[in-house]
């Protein structure tokens, strides 16, 4: 054990460089390619045909094979990096979807079809060179030292550049040097595909307010009593506890006309600018907050009253930093961040994606229902429009968002170079404004970034390297675990 060079050979045969990103990757179609498809739910068109009542059309289970290529002839065989590279054609394999027809409640036609080609990353478990001894990847054109983690688009080796990001979900409360509020509070809850930031802050008058979606800077104590707490003196209790602050009673003495549910939906609904008769103002109102406010909470009524013990913690927090002097969140430290690997950026493309692919079945049904020429739901299904907005992101590394430089032809100027761009992180910060403190070496990055690897000039900082013993945790902890957990050391949940 004198040696410590054999402990990191040892560590090498059984790791990879990139192993995290295969993970990733394998985590993505195993699992999230599920998930995507079971979010959609059911496909409902608007139009029906004449003597149908009640028509849906479900997505049941996806799956995807391993790479091959249709020839000219029509055959179909199995496809090997090489020969992609060498004919400039893209290295995917085919996804296949279980549909089914609901018509009146009755199941009318069930078959499985291909929705598009997946562009599959090298090495990992659905790439044929996966688990091959170095003879046998000698056979195909491979070399034994190449260690995968990209893809071949159109005859190019693209990789996808590992993105850094704050944490969804999570409060971040910072000093504002400009602006009305000395601090400000945000949190970017995100569900599913989509991610509304909220911002709490506190003016002069000493009111606290939140904004998010179109509900833009109103009472924070309104919000918490539409959602069904109006008990002043509980939601004192639970912002404030045992120290009461003076700033709750100005925000509760401001509220002092919202006494029930109907009252602070009503002020809402006003604020919003929702005119219309008073019932379908107030439950147009209840929609909005059910929607957009802090959906990864919940999206059902179910989840009202713990959206409102969530926001008087959120407004406990706010007023200790704010006035009792506690430390506001450090945002680059790397508790506060995640890395969205290859898998992660796959899923958000995909996920865009579905939705296109969805509204242009409902067109094209719709259209057919209206000349009454619809027979079957097989030839609703266009399988080239998944495949060409999945590969068209991936060639060009525009990503949905609005993001550049996801995707890049990788850097085969030598295998340093090569396994510095496998292992590359990207902020998503400009790299022309300051941000002195994001380019800064955290003591966080200890273990996990490399403190040397960064480029000069504008981007310094902005653009790191992960640590060659770096890796990243791909388990998810379900919530019913946790709930359990917690429930067992004696946590009540809320009513």
């Amino acid at each position: 054990m004198h040696d410590p060079n054999i402990l990191i050979k040892k560590y090498f045969e059984e790791h990879s460089f990139i192993e995290s990103n295969l993970q990733s990757f394998n985590k993505f179609v195993d699992i999230e390619l599920q998930r995507i498809i079971n979010e959609i739910g059911d496909i409902v068109p608007t139009i029906t045909p004449p003597d149908v009542q009640d028509f849906k059309i479900k997505f049941d289970n996806i799956w995807i094979e391993k790479p091959q290529i249709v020839e000219a002839d029509g055959s179909t065989r199995p496809i090997y990096p090489i020969e992609a590279r060498l004919r400039q054609i893209t290295y995917s394999a085919p996804m296949h979807l279980e549909v089914s027809a609901h018509v009146d409640g009755l199941q009318r036609e069930s078959f499985t079809t291909q929705i598009g080609k997946m562009p599959i990353m090298l090495r990992s478990k659905y790439c044929h060179l996966h688990k091959l001894s170095e003879e046998e990847l000698i056979k195909h054109g491979e070399d034994p030292n190449d260690p995968g983690g990209y893809f071949i688009l159109n005859g190019n080796e693209r990789v996808l550049i590992t993105v850094e990001d704050l944490l969804p979900n999570k409060i971040f409360i910072t000093k504002n040097n400009i602006g009305p509020s000395t601090y400000s509070a945000k949190i970017f809850s995100q569900r599913g595909s989509y991610s509304i930031p909220h911002v709490i802050e506190q003016m002069k008058d000493g009111i606290i307010y939140i904004s998010f979606t179109k509900f833009k800077r109103v009472p924070v104590v309104a919000v918490i009593k539409a959602l069904g707490l109006t008990n002043d003196q509980e939601i004192m209790r639970l912002v404030s506890g045992d120290k009461e602050h003076d700033d709750m009673y100005v925000n509760l003495y401001d509220a002092i006309n919202l006494k029930t549910q109907e009252d602070a939906l009503e002020f809402l609904a006003k604020k919003v600018g929702i005119t219309q008769p008073r019932e379908v103002k107030l439950e147009k109102a209840m929609e909005q907050l059910d929607r957009y406010l802090l959906p990864h909470v919940g999206i059902t009524d179910r989840e009202r009253a713990m959206k409102a013990y969530n926001l008087c913690k959120v407004v406990k927090r706010f007023l200790q930093v704010a006035r009792d002097g506690l430390e506001p969140s450090d945002k680059d430290h790397y508790k506060n961040k995640m890395l969205k690997q290859s898998g992660d950026l796959m899923a958000d493309l995909l996920r865009v994606n579905m939705r296109v692919l969805v509204n242009d079945i409902l067109y094209n049904f719709q259209r057919l229902v209206k000349r009454g020429k619809f027979h079957s739901v097989k030839i609703i299904i266009r399988d080239k429009l998944l495949s060409s907005r999945i590969k068209s992101s991936m060639a060009t590394g525009a990503w949905v968002g609005g993001r550049k430089g996801i995707s890049q032809n990788i850097d085969r100027v030598n295998f340093i170079s090569t396994m510095s761009h496998l292992s590359r992180v990207v902020s998503l910060l400009s790299a022309t404004q300051e941000n002195f403190e994001a380019r800064e070496l955290h003591s966080t990055h200890w273990g996990r970034l490399c403190p040397i690897e960064t480029p000069e000039g504008t981007p310094i900082g902005l653009r790191k390297n992960l640590a060659m013993l770096c890796q990243i945790t791909q388990e998810e902890v379900s919530e019913d675990k946790v709930k359990r957990l917690l429930e067992g050391i004696g946590m009540q949940p809320v009513k």
